[in-house]
């Protein structure tokens, strides 16, 4: 699907969730974090303004922790009438992984690599869980370019990133195919 990285290293994913501002932060001190990348296509939140793209842009730095917004490698977007990617039931992320062969996400996704070849920088979205959120197929796409992606769950925990359920690797690359079904015995 994408060309492989020129760079390798560690990336990690979080996500705001409803926590606490100060619980947050201290999920990324912990962590190292050095610059936090926003992958949510509209950096707003009623329901927790601390997670705002405005104010994180501006607390974030007070922190010591550079905001960064990157909204191209934003989710909600809708899959192609065609889409190759059928391995994927839930159609928002069959929607990302088309979107995830374009020039536009193949820009954004050199951008975070750059970034994160020279910072610890932490890609975040609202969805606490990984595998609920579209950070599932970036880390998909970075781990088969030869990262490590660490999932931050708690302070003190995180998980490395096993590819997700819909992932395979084909010729070295990142496929959202279905398999092909096995087939039948004629005689």
């Amino acid at each position: 699907m994408l060309p492989r990285m020129d760079t390798h290293g560690t990336l990690w994913t979080v996500g705001h969730s409803t926590r606490p501002w100060e619980a947050f932060l201290a999920l990324l001190r912990d962590a190292g974090i050095e610059a936090l990348v926003d992958v949510r296509r509209f950096a707003g939140s009623r329901r927790n303004p601390q997670f705002s793209g405005g104010t994180m842009a501006a607390a974030l730095p007070e922190a010591g922790i550079a905001y960064v917004p990157m909204p191209d490698l934003g989710g909600r977007r809708l899959p192609a009438p065609d889409s190759p990617n059928t391995a994927w039931r839930n159609t928002n992320f069959r929607g990302y992984a088309d979107y995830m062969a374009t020039d536009a996400y193949r820009a954004a996704r050199e951008r975070l690599a750059r970034l994160a070849g020279e910072r610890r920088t932490a890609v975040m979205c609202a969805e606490a869980m990984w595998w609920q959120c579209h950070r599932g197929l970036i880390a998909d796409d970075f781990k088969a370019a030869g990262w490590t992606v660490l999932h931050l769950m708690a302070p003190g925990r995180s998980e490395e990133h096993p590819f997700t359920a819909a992932a395979r690797l084909l010729d070295g690359r990142l496929s959202y195919a279905a398999r092909p079904e096995a087939q039948p015995r004629l005689l």
